[in-house]
């Protein structure tokens, strides 16, 4: 429904329930503001109730306890550090899926965000930094937890949303005053916050014909230039918005080296990493050789997991490098195992009736 037909629609029912002319005029104002953006039409927190499908007492309770509303884990990084992961309660999920695909997907990011985005993958950000005099990658510190509440509610706020229901909407995206890993729609926020921040590097790379993207919170830049010299105007740029860089993952890479982003290797195609694709080499030579099982018990391997870890980590060589016979073979290989386990099990259940 385009807005004519929605003011059509709007003026005979409110007609009928009496609303005054001023306050008809008031919500065509304030609706035709986010037609304009392609977002639905919220009023108040009754209306939003309504069209997320919980009860208003719900959504105020899970924007003002936020904390009660997820769980937390720890998951490790690769540096062997722990990282805290916030997921939300499946209510709470729901309603941030719903925000995600009515509201947050109609806001355009920068064409420089290269994470987050259905339609995109991560070759988009590989192919620009290919075969380059220099590639400088930076790392953002703690990206998701410095994206603050009043930063989303600003967004909201933007799209034409009134005071109130911007409030609702970002304290229903965000736990203690900021973007929570694991919620749903952090993601797709963080790009969306991030857009002038994007814009402005964008500026400075594009009169220095340096290459830039960013996947979540790596910053990738190649070419020709000073490197010294586009830290600081990148710094700057950061902290006016309260985000700072990590500065020990701060790299350098020459045509002499293995130059790196978001861990594929770009010097003259994008390849995965040799060391991850070793680590995948060894353990299906020994999965042949002494059969799965046998190959988790002598490494101790007690990931529940592992079949679909071996076959994600084959799957993303495979999205780098389609046409990789070695692990197109790796990758048959493990569904036929994977089959013959899954037929294993139905017989053992069938038995046990």
């Amino acid at each position: 429904m385009d807005f004519t037909h929605y003011k059509e629609a709007f003026l005979k029912e409110s007609r009928k329930l009496g609303f005054s002319l001023p306050n008809i005029q008031r919500c065509l104002d304030y609706a035709e503001v986010l037609y304009s953006h392609q977002v639905p039409v919220i009023y108040n927190t009754t209306h939003l109730s309504a069209l997320v499908g919980y009860k208003k007492e719900y959504l105020k309770k899970a924007s003002l306890f936020t904390n009660h509303f997820y769980r937390d884990f720890e998951v490790a990084k690769k540096n062997g550090s722990k990282r805290l992961i916030s997921e939300p309660l499946p209510s709470l999920k729901e309603i941030q899926m719903w925000i995600l695909r009515n509201i947050l997907y109609k806001v355009p990011i920068s064409a420089f965000a290269k994470a987050y985005r259905p339609t995109v993958s991560l070759l988009e950000n590989l192919r620009f930094h290919k075969n380059q005099p220099k590639v400088f990658t930076l790392d953002l510190e703690n990206f998701f937890p410095s994206i603050r509440v009043e930063a989303v509610e600003n967004e909201f706020l933007e799209l034409g949303y009134s005071r109130i229901i911007s409030k609702l909407l970002s304290r229903l995206c965000t736990r203690d005053g900021s973007l929570p890993q694991g919620a749903l729609t952090s993601p797709y926020l963080s790009n969306i916050v991030f857009k002038v921040a994007d814009a402005a590097i964008a500026a400075y790379c594009k009169e220095h014909k340096i290459r830039y993207t960013r996947y979540a919170d790596d910053m990738s830049f190649s070419g020709d230039f000073d490197e010294n010299k586009l830290l600081q105007i990148v710094t700057e740029i950061l902290e006016k918005m309260g985000l700072r860089i990590n500065s020990k993952k701060t790299k350098l890479m020459t045509p002499d080296m293995r130059q790196i982003v978001t861990g594929v290797v770009v010097n003259q195609k994008p390849q995965v990493i040799f060391h991850k694709r070793n680590q995948l080499r060894q353990a299906l030579y020994y999965i042949q050789k002494f059969g799965f099982e046998e190959h988790r018990e002598y490494k101790e391997i007690t990931q529940k997991n592992y079949m679909e870890h071996l076959l994600g980590t084959i799957n993303f060589v495979l999205q780098i490098n389609p046409k990789d016979a070695e692990f197109i073979k790796y990758k048959a290989l493990l569904f036929d195992l994977k089959h013959k386990q899954d037929l294993k099990t139905i017989e053992n259940e069938l038995f046990s009736i």
